[in-house]
């Protein structure tokens, strides 16, 4: 069967099995069972006995000969006769043992085929088994990944029911339902993480749609309930809807914004886990919606944008954080806003922005560059204890009330060129580590730059008109008056 010939080849076959195995693909990756190769054919048995009968045949007959040529003349035909006989035994004993030998290589070789073909037989067996276990734990995966892809498959066509049902109840023309499609997108997003900022998106969208406020302003208070009368005899917004109930439909979106983008640690400063509500690194466009009371107080965001919006009411935006771009040109503040405490990770961009009511950066630490250009503050501005890490710029910005600086930092290049200060302006214990440019700014009102240091007083710089550097001994410079008598503290060099 020359089954031992082949047995090497069979291992190796064997052996090559949980290659295919180990594929990732379980629908094409399967294993084949192994199986014994196919056995040649056993040729007809008279190419080894027609030989054998040969050979025993020719050794009987030359040993025969042999004994017989080498007998010696006996005196009588009787021992003759009896010497020829033995020879012939003897001859045809040697042929038997000829034949026993190759009867006992047969028997052996034969009992080596059955032990190969047993051990054959047995390694395949268990390898088979193997695979059968192996197999079968893969279509228990595959069965598992299928009931999932099952299971992900119909939440996903339910969230999809659900959010687009909720959609559909932004547009209704009753504000209750409106209110209901806020809720149900609410609550799909805390369910739902990874459609929180589409959600999200679709929140700020409605805020950018066309509203016209109500005319009274002692309806805008969020405190005040509104009259019946009032309502049944408001006018319609662009979209159709009573401005009084449309109003309370846009607060609680963004009440919804901002309880969801608060972070409580920010605010009690607590080791314990962020609230479950916080949404994590959500993008929010607001460009050119009318926000009203919006309070963004501890808030973390991403990127946000609010380009040309109107901030009608208190806006607060206290301890937020802005980890990434920030967009306030051409937003109106018709109050007052604060900022106290508020972190920009990145470029701020308030570029034309009119502040209408007190601005109020107190504490805010700028990371990025900042641009505070053309902007036009109607009240007090206050800047006081703010670090601006990089370049900023209030190149053209109008100060129309005061303004306050004290104990600023500006690590990088501040500009303040073609600025306007009308009314009194503090620069009280600031910080100038480079340069300082105030080229054609105008003051109009009182000017104090009491302990303003600039670290690189050879930079260039341009101070306002009247005060110059004096170097210090340590080599930075101290703003003062011209022609003013120097400190007896300490003495330029």
């Amino acid at each position: 069967m020359r089954l031992p010939a082949r047995l090497p080849r069979l291992r190796r076959r064997i052996s090559a099995a949980p290659a295919e195995l180990a594929t990732p693909d379980l629908l094409s990756g399967i294993a084949e069972p192994v199986v014994p190769p196919p056995l040649r054919t056993p040729r007809a048995a008279a190419w080894w006995i027609v030989p054998a009968a040969l050979l025993v045949g020719g050794a009987a007959t030359a040993m025969a000969w042999w004994l017989l040529s080498s007998l010696p003349l006996l005196p009588t035909t009787a021992e003759e006769a009896t010497a020829r006989q033995g020879a012939i035994q003897t001859a045809l004993a040697v042929a038997a043992g000829i034949g026993a030998a190759i009867t006992l290589m047969l028997a052996f070789r034969r009992q080596r085929h059955q032990e190969h073909a047993a051990h054959v037989t047995a390694y395949l067996a268990e390898r088979n088994a193997q695979l059968t276990e192996q197999i079968a734990e893969r279509n228990a995966r595959l069965a598992e990944q299928v009931a999932e892809h099952n299971r992900q498959d119909a939440t996903e066509r339910r969230v999809t029911e659900l959010y687009t049902k909720a959609v559909e109840q932004l547009g209704h023309t009753t504000a209750a339902v409106r209110l209901g499609g806020l809720y149900a997108l609410e609550r799909l997003a805390q369910d739902n993480p990874a459609h929180r900022q589409t959600i999200v998106n679709v929140i700020c969208a409605y805020l950018r749609m066309p509203y016209t406020p109500p005319f009274d302003t002692a309806q805008q208070d969020p405190v005040h309930a509104v009259p019946r009368a009032a309502v049944a005899g408001a006018s319609a917004t662009p979209t159709g809807h009573n401005p009084h109930e449309e109003r309370q439909v846009r607060l609680t979106a963004q009440r919804i914004l901002s309880e969801h983008l608060r972070y409580d640690r920010t605010l009690k400063q607590s080791t314990v886990l962020a609230d479950s509500r916080f949404w994590e690194g959500m993008n929010i466009d607001l460009t050119g919606a009318i926000l009203t009371d919006l309070d963004f107080t501890g808030c973390r965001i991403a990127d946000a944008w609010f380009e040309g919006v109107r901030f009608k009411g208190k806006t607060k935006l206290g301890w937020a954080t802005f980890g990434g771009n920030v967009g306030f040109g051409g937003a109106v503040f018709e109050d007052d806003i604060w900022f106290r405490g508020v972190l920009f990770g990145e470029e701020a961009r308030f570029v034309g922005v009119t502040f209408k009511g007190e601005a109020s950066f107190s504490k805010v630490t700028f990371e990025g560059e900042v641009w505070f250009g053309a902007v036009a503050f109607r009240k007090d501005a206050y800047f006081g204890d703010v670090t601006f890490k990089e370049e900023v710029g209030f190149d053209g910005s109008a100060f129309l009330r005061g303004a306050s600086f004290n104990d600023a930092t500006f690590k990088g290049e501040a500009y303040f060129g073609h600025a306007t200060f009308k009314r009194g302006v503090h620069f009280e214990k600031v910080t100038f580590e480079r340069d300082a440019w105030f080229g054609e700014a105008t003051f109009e009102g009182k000017v104090l730059f009491d302990d303003v240091q600039a670290l690189r007083p050879d930079n260039e710089h341009c101070w306002p008109v009247g005060w110059i550097v004096v170097r210090q001994k340590d080599g930075s410079g101290l703003l003062r008056r011209e022609n003013a008598k120097p400190p007896s503290l300490s003495s330029s060099q």
